[in-house]
């Protein structure tokens, strides 16, 4: 069988698209890019990252049996990656999770979580999982939400002491990428930062948790119900 390795490169423009490229040559379920700088990281739908060195960047190739419960996939990881993160820093104050694929720590956002999938025929043939996390690197300050950094929270965060820590939670996620279990749908509850709050997009009412798979609940004005399967919402909700 063949092993998944871990490449390590100094620069790349996007660990996403040298994931896809690894991944279109053959690249087995795990195998994982790690940059110390990207030079066109992404985040949802294409909105520019900002990766210099200091911060941990990745993306993990994973091969599904199929293509039920991909849209849960980022709360799956999201989920395995707070709780990896949090034995790894023990210091570190809870992490929460905002819909759809941002980890929050003290109201700032400290990383995030995209997924990319490519198909043929109505079947996946692969899927890549990024994570792009704040550690030491300087901060960008022209983002919505005020960004922060892993170790100004926890004085043991480095980044080489969270590679393999982040990569094993992302595969392990990878490895049942279903539907939301009852214990993980209470785990994201107890994480989840919007519960309760009022947010104008992609629907306006109250944020009223998640689905199981992977829809935010929204409660309108009128007391019904909508499930938002894709969108963003704007980091003052």
């Amino acid at each position: 069988m063949t092993r998944a390795v871990v490449h390590r490169l100094a620069r790349v423009d996007s660990t996403m698209d040298a994931a896809h490229r690894f991944a279109q040559e053959g690249a087995v379920h795990g195998t994982a890019v790690v940059a110390a700088e990207q030079t066109g990281g992404r985040g949802q739908r294409g909105r520019n990252w900002v990766s210099p060195p200091g911060g941990l960047w990745l993306s993990v190739v994973g091969r599904p049996d199929g293509a039920e419960g991909l849209g849960a996939l980022s709360l799956q990881v999201g989920l395995r990656l707070v709780e990896a993160l949090e034995c790894a820093c023990p210091t570190l104050s809870p992490l929460s999770l905002k819909w759809p694929n941002d980890v929050i720590l003290d109201g700032g956002k400290v990383g995030g979580i995209l997924t990319e999938a490519r198909w043929s025929d109505g079947r996946c043939l692969w899927v890549v999982v990024g994570v792009g996390l704040n550690v030491t690197n300087a901060l960008p300050t022209d983002t919505a939400l005020p960004a922060t950094r892993l170790a100004d929270h926890a004085a043991e965060a480095t980044v080489e002491g969270l590679v393999d820590v982040v990569i094993a939670a992302v595969v392990a996620a990878l490895a049942d990428p279903g539907d939301l279990d009852v214990v993980q749908m209470s785990a994201f509850a107890r994480r989840d930062a919007l519960l309760g709050r009022p947010i104008q997009a992609p629907c306006l009412g109250i944020a009223d948790g998640v689905t199981p798979d992977g829809a935010l609940r929204v409660r309108a004005a009128d007391g019904t119900f909508h499930h938002c399967v894709a969108g963003v919402v704007p980091a003052d909700a």
